[in-house]
């Protein structure tokens, strides 16, 4: 009869990885403690290593998610209402002024 697939847990993965990268066992022992293979354990670490690249990446270059770009449009829409609002009211504190000037106020 086949065996069935094991699956393991992110959390499990993560502590082999991080036990081998220590140094303080060896590979071999790491492996025969946790009932795993070593092509398996090199697995997950090469996995671990290529990704550890993007969580370190700089975040400026990733792309705005939908719900940024939304978000963004809808502040730079408000801006534009308010700096509208913002010269209308100049404009009505000028006349106001000049107004009072003209009836000598």
């Amino acid at each position: 009869m086949a065996q069935k697939r094991r699956k393991f847990s992110a959390e499990f993965k993560l502590d082999t990885v991080m036990e081998g990268l220590r140094g303080q066992k060896s590979i071999a022992q790491i492996c025969r403690e946790r009932d795993i293979t070593e092509p398996l354990y090199y697995q997950w670490k090469q996995r671990f290593e290529d990704q550890a690249l993007q969580i370190f990446a700089d975040q400026r270059q990733r792309p705005a998610s939908d719900d940024q770009e939304q978000r963004i449009a809808e502040l730079e829409r408000m801006v534009g209402r308010l700096t509208m609002e913002n010269e209308i009211l100049k404009k009505a504190r000028t006349w106001l002024d000049t107004q009072r000037v003209r009836n000598g106020q």
